[in-house]
């Protein structure tokens, strides 16, 4: 399955054009987070990619000030097709930010295992998690028992999210992830004991107010592969992840040229 971000149609453009796509391609908003990871501009001391990016360019977009384009397009193996704008993704991310403080019990600070394959919920989750203020720990839905159960324990996670073939496997570890309140389920049936992700997404409400995050405040955590012993907690702020990222994004954007 793939998943394909915002890419303008210039990348299909000759060699030849490529200083002329780059100025097309970095907007005032983009320019001004390079500015900081130059060490041209100070890192502003509230930060979130949710309300000041994804939500600004929902409004540039309506202001006409921005042409419209798709913000999401995911396609799996049978060939369907998700696609949102960014108006969309951010009407879908706020439902499943008020599943998340609500039912799911989490708060800002609270940290949160996923274990899923690459589908949309996946990075609803990732959007709704920084509107919450909720820390993200991806994992892929490969990771045994073990795996799992040493994440929730090192990280003290209180909620995760899997799909109906690791659901057993959560199950059999739960008692030994003291930290572990709330089980999400992303799938169609409903099974004892976890929430269902379709059944609270379609009776949440879609009015949320994203939570003003300090740019150092944690955002999402990763383990590492634990070459050497055992997985290590890499922690990424709001900052690192959504401004450090402009960098090595626009780089790739230039690779593909």
């Amino acid at each position: 399955m793939k998943a394909f971000l915002d890419v303008p149609q210039f990348l299909h453009l000759p060699q030849l054009l490529l200083h002329q796509s780059r100025r097309r391609l970095v907007s005032s908003l983009t320019s001004y987070y390079e500015a900081i990871n130059n060490c041209e501009q100070e890192v502003p001391e509230y930060f979130n990619f949710a309300s000041d990016v994804l939500d600004k360019w929902t409004q540039m977009e309506k202001d006409g000030l921005r042409p419209s384009k798709l913000a999401f397009w995911w396609v799996n193996d049978k060939k369907e097709e998700v696609k949102w704008s960014f108006e969309k993704l951010g009407i879908l991310s706020q439902k499943v930010a008020n599943m998340l403080c609500g039912p799911c019990g989490l708060q800002r600070g609270d940290r949160m295992v996923t274990a899923l394959p690459r589908i949309p919920e996946w990075w609803l989750l990732n959007v709704a998690c920084m509107r919450a203020g909720i820390v993200l720990i991806s994992g892929t839905s490969q990771l045994t028992a073990k795996d799992i159960a040493y994440r929730l324990q090192a990280s003290k996670a209180k909620s995760i999210v899997v799909s109906e073939a690791l659901a057993p496997v959560i199950d059999s570890i739960a008692s030994e992830c003291r930290s572990l309140k709330t089980k999400l389920l992303v799938s169609d049936s409903s099974r004892n004991g976890w929430l269902n992700f379709q059944e609270l997404f379609q009776a949440a409400s879609a009015d949320h107010d994203c939570v003003k995050t300090k740019s150092h405040e944690p955002s999402s955590i990763f383990f590492t592969s634990g070459s050497t012993g055992f997985p290590k907690m890499v922690e990424h702020s709001h900052c690192s992840y959504g401004i450090g990222f402009t960098a090595s994004g626009s780089q790739l954007l230039l690779h593909l040229l």
